[in-house]
């Protein structure tokens, strides 16, 4: 007999988890619970650990020690349910620069499983504003551009966890905005978002919650606007040391 309860929505989260490479130690004993609603700036130096925190949690990196669970379940185990419920941008955007816009959506969402391809990639070039460039090819767009489709392939398959490693890279002012505006509609949807950005103000104006991470450890959790002065410095030196280089 079906239970009248509603069924828990599912969380995404890291226990007790490290990743090394060689003797580097990416993270460090870092746990993380991702729930529905979260909106999640992840903040730190360069060198922190927020990529390979991103690539962890989005099954494309497996931990060195510790799990990472998708509502209880190792995501492993099941990696098709996982990429299902995952949205995700890396720096690098692992687009075909031989295809068109169009033709990378549609293959994303064929990958995808999608029942309605074509409706939903018509959507998502909407959204990010992409619709007059739907028939160039990526080799031929310009870094701004080719990150606005990466972000409408994590969106495309309606993901309920959006993980976004530095999204604003390489867009102009207006992209930034209009890609804030829909960071922060996520939460009224249910969605949980986790993204990272050298820029406090920036994430600020989307972000609810700051995880703050430094030398692979995980050194403040909690809400954005009671971060404590060490945890913004934290970002401030990669800053500067971007500023340096």
């Amino acid at each position: 007999m079906p239970s009248d309860t509603p069924r828990a929505r599912p969380t995404l989260e890291l226990r007790d988890v490290s990743k090394q490479f060689g003797e580097l130690h990416a993270l460090s004993g870092v746990s993380l619970r991702v729930s529905p609603g979260d909106s999640i700036l992840l903040y730190g130096p360069n060198g922190a650990g927020k990529t390979t925190l991103l690539r962890v949690l989005s099954t494309l990196a497996r931990p060195s020690e510790g799990k990472v669970l998708l509502d209880g379940e190792d995501v492993h185990s099941n990696p098709a349910a996982a990429k299902s419920a995952i949205g995700f941008v890396t720096h690098t955007t692992f687009l075909y620069g031989e295809l068109t816009v169009r033709e990378n959506l549609e293959f994303a969402g064929k990958l995808f499983g999608l029942a309605a391809v074509v409706q939903r990639v018509a959507e998502v070039l909407d959204t990010f504003h992409l619709r007059e460039r739907a028939e160039t090819m990526v080799r031929e767009l310009s870094r701004g551009y080719q990150q606005r489709v990466s972000l409408a392939r994590a969106f495309l398959h309606d993901p309920q966890f959006l993980l976004l490693d530095e999204p604003f890279t390489g867009l102009d002012a207006a992209s930034t905005e209009s890609l804030q505006g829909l960071m922060r509609r996520l939460e009224g949807q249910g969605k949980a978002l986790i993204f990272s950005t050298h820029n406090f103000d920036q994430g600020k104006a989307v972000a609810r919650r700051m995880v703050s991470l430094e030398g692979g450890k995980l050194r403040y959790d909690g809400p954005v606007n009671l971060a404590p002065v060490a945890a913004l410095r934290v970002g401030d030196r990669s800053q500067e040391q971007g500023a340096k280089g």
